[in-house]
């Protein structure tokens, strides 16, 4: 539970959305970016597959991390 996933979608250089698993949803930061979040938050396939990202990359590598610490 302490690792974190975030996803963060830029256009010209402005964060637009954001997956944080922390929340377990998107986040929009400008108006297209929370029309989209909405959207991608009302499809449980979308937010299932973001959440199993973290699982997938961020708690694998952890260990890996960590010893070469």
């Amino acid at each position: 539970k302490d690792i974190q996933y975030i996803f963060s979608m830029y256009y010209d250089k402005l964060e637009v959305a954001r997956f944080d698993s922390n929340l377990g949803k998107y986040v929009g930061y400008t108006e297209f970016g929370v029309k989209n979040a909405e959207r991608w938050n009302k499809d449980p396939s979308e937010i299932s597959g973001m959440r199993a990202q973290r699982e997938t990359y961020c708690l694998t590598n952890v260990g890996i991390d960590y010893q070469t610490v």
